[in-house]
């Protein structure tokens, strides 16, 4: 009887690789922040040649906002197109757009608590008033609603993308959640020192709220809810400055 024919064992494949989380790198963030000052000076020259085209006595605030608006549209364009064209992936989902909702109402719950918190610190550290550039921009009806349209839905949503959905994440990787709150939230308070003359008591109080967006990040996992919470805390500090200047 002859020996069984020897059958050699099939080969187990290798685990696939665990995906690495996020995805981008140190490399991408400088390409990202380096194009944030181009993207606005194009987005406020695009701007300044049209209204001086059309509506040369626009005022302050809508050229201002208009820049704004058109500036961020450039910057997270590039943003989409490095997510796309380089790694493949898709924008808002790799920026963490998710709806968890167990944390949502709660994020804009927390928003009005945060602004009274953060008040109450501004108080106990005396913070001084000072005179805003913004507040030169409300001087009519209109111009005030297109400050508060814009405070409570893209400044919070691209602020939110920038700082939450693409730094948080990066950060939180290489050095873990903790520092990556506080690291996240000194550029976003940074980005706010000249709306407030650099008070110092001013940008602490604003690096304060840029950590509690953050935890909101860290927490639910998802970027949304830092943009919710962002938008009420927002809306709460416009509703008091309008009240006190109907005042």
């Amino acid at each position: 009887m002859s020996d069984p024919e020897w059958i050699e064992p099939a080969a187990v494949p290798a685990p696939a690789p665990t995906p690495r989380e996020p995805f981008w790198d140190y490399k991408d963030l400088a390409l990202f922040a380096g194009m944030a000052i181009p993207s606005l000076l194009m987005g406020a020259a695009l701007v300044d040649l049209v209204l001086w085209k059309l509506l040369p006595d626009s005022g302050k605030a809508l050229p201002l906002l208009l820049s704004q608006f058109v500036g961020y549209g450039l910057w997270f364009s590039s943003l989409y197109w490095m997510l796309h064209a380089r790694y493949h992936r898709p924008f808002w989902r790799s920026l963490g757009w998710t709806w968890p909702r167990r944390w949502m109402l709660a994020s804009l719950f927390a928003g009005p608590i945060l602004a009274l918190g953060v008040v109450l610190v501004g108080v106990a550290l005396r913070t001084p008033e000072v005179d805003m550039p913004m507040k030169q921009l409300m001087r009519d009806r209109f111009s005030m609603l297109l400050v508060g349209l814009f405070a409570v839905t893209l400044g919070p949503l691209c602020e939110e993308l920038a700082f939450r959905g693409f730094l948080f994440p990066l950060l939180a990787r290489s050095l873990g959640p903790v520092p990556a709150i506080v690291l996240s939230a000194l550029p976003f308070a940074l980005l706010h020192g000249p709306q407030y003359a650099w008070s110092w008591r001013h940008v602490l109080l604003i690096a304060l709220a840029g950590m509690a967006f953050g935890w909101s990040r860290y927490r639910s996992g998802s970027t949304t809810t830092s943009v919710g919470m962002h938008c009420t805390y927002n809306l709460t500090n416009f509703t008091a400055f309008l009240a006190q200047a109907g005042g």
